[in-house]
Order: C-alpha cells, then structure tokens, then sequence
C-alpha cells in the first residue's frame, strides 16, 4: 500500500487590516510621542514662546536638532501636541461612555462626561490640553480652524446628554447656554485645583454635578 500523500500547507490566510508596523517605524512612532508629551510639559509649564526646540530636546532625551527629523517647525510641534491630544481625548470619551452600558441615565452620561474631562484637564496625564487652552493664539488661523473642528466634535457629544436632561427637568437652562457655561467653569480648573489637595476627581465631579443639576 502506497503511504499517504502529504500534502502541502494550506497557504496563509492574506492579514486584514493595516501592515504590521516594522521595529523601525514602531520605535520611530515611540520616539516622537515622547517629544509629544516632553513638548507638552514644557509648553503648559514654561510658555511656548519661552520654550525652545533645544529645551524639548533635551526633555524627550534626544540631541538639540533630533525634533526637526520629526517636526518642520517649533510651530509644527505646537499644532500636533493639541491636534493628537484633541484626537485622544475625544476617543477616551466615547470609551468613558461606553463603559456606562447600554441604557444609562442622563445623570450618569453627564457623570462619565464630566469626570472624564477633569482627567484631561488636571489629570496624572493632562498636559495636552491645557496647552491648548493656553497656547490657542499662538496657532496660524488654519491651524485653529482644525483644531476648532476637532474640539467642536468633542463637545458635541455632550448635547445629546444636556438635551435630555433640560427635558426631564433636571437641567433649567438651554442645553446650548448651558454647554458654555459649564465648559468654561470646567476648564478653569486648570487655574486653581491642587492636586495635592483634599478634593479628589471624583469629589469634584459631584460637586460639578451639583452645581449643574442641583443637590440629589
């Protein structure tokens, strides 16, 4: 009896999706979030104009003209710490809500969105956008018009929220004055909340809510 023909593997199924990214383009990749988040610190704490690409070298641990292979300009660098800030801070978002399940009160959306944006405004990790409140002028008039679309779309998510709760009657004012006012005191927190302080996140998310929506 002849033995068994073996048969050759079955080839491999082509991969979906993007190409895996080479060791070079991922240390590449690795390297210029660094210069990123090394921008970023010294843009919120010094000044962009008192900052210089030297200093943002040195930070990220690199040689004097390293940001250049990466950014054509000290303005450039500017531009992407809010524009990639922007882009992740809108994509933990959708995360924090998703987190809620699938039927969450209006109370609770406003919670997560709440809680959320004092963690990119005063967080471990909340560099990125303070810059951007800080630093806005400093960007050409393009420059602020892409990043107006991409904060315009973060701020959006929170209408459908507002809406709802001014027609339960939790919320009195109109969801679209109301969305001003509210990001302006969020924001501001930047200025006086102490880290160190005898407020946590979450205490100070439910003091916002009170605010907001009253004592429950």
């Amino acid at each position: 009896m002849n033995p068994p023909s073996v048969q050759d593997p079955a080839p491999h199924a082509p991969r979906r999706g993007r190409p895996r990214k080479s060791a070079q383009e991922r240390d590449e990749s690795q390297r210029r979030a660094e210069l990123l988040r090394a921008a970023a610190r010294l843009f919120r704490h010094q000044g962009f104009d008192a900052t210089s690409t030297r200093d943002i070298a040195a930070a990220a641990g690199m040689q004097s003209g390293s940001p250049f292979y990466y950014f054509e300009s000290k303005s450039a660098l500017l531009y992407a710490v809010m524009h990639d800030g922007m882009a992740l801070v809108t994509q933990a978002q959708a995360q924090a809500l998703q987190a809620l399940g699938p039927r969450p009160t209006a109370r609770a959306r406003l919670q997560a969105l709440i809680r959320h944006h004092f963690e990119v405004l005063v967080g471990p990790a909340s560099d990125f956008i303070p810059v951007m409140l800080y630093e806005w002028r400093a960007l050409t008039p393009e420059q602020r018009a892409r990043i107006g679309a991409l904060k315009d779309r973060y701020e959006a998510a929170w209408m459908p929220v507002l809406v709802s709760l001014r027609r339960s009657g939790s919320l009195r004012a109109r969801p679209e004055v109301a969305r001003l006012f509210i990001f302006g005191a969020l924001n501001w927190t930047v200025q006086w909340f102490d880290p160190h302080g005898p407020l946590s996140l979450d205490e100070l998310t439910e003091q916002a809510l009170r605010l907001f929506l009253g004592d429950r």
